[in-house]
């Protein structure tokens, strides 16, 4: 029986879940879904510039397991570059690093439920005295 996978640390979540071509309808195009810890190998080792042995660190992983994470995800995103398909970003094995999610903004407003407070049309907002 093989060994369960470990989940791997992420230090942020994306703020867009989906990335497509301009001008052709999301119904229409094929997709490509790439995990939140591809995601946040792609960050670290190519917006950040860390090396893959310190993003490993990072993620909780080995360097290995980093490497192919990596090779999955240059992957998915030339074939969704190169081919014109949507990029979705979802799923994988992770957990949100516990020292950074207590400072993990909320996410965008499009996406809180429920209305309310002063932005809310219709709404006073805060009373003057």
């Amino acid at each position: 029986m093989p060994r369960p996978p470990s989940f791997r640390r992420v230090g942020c979540l994306p703020q867009s879940s989906y990335y497509k071509p301009r001008g052709i309808p999301l119904s229409v195009l094929q997709h490509v879904t790439l995990t939140v810890d591809e995601l946040e190998a792609i960050r670290l080792t190519d917006l950040e510039g860390l090396y893959q042995a310190d993003a490993a660190e990072k993620m909780n992983i080995s360097r290995q397991t980093l490497g192919r994470i990596l090779e999955s995800a240059h992957r998915k995103i030339a074939d969704a570059l190169a081919n014109g398909k949507a990029l979705q970003i979802e799923g994988g094995q992770y957990e949100l690093d516990p020292r950074i999610a207590r400072d993990v903004p909320p996410p965008p407003h499009r996406f809180r439920r429920g209305r309310g407070g002063p932005r809310h049309r219709g709404g006073r907002g805060p009373r003057q005295q």
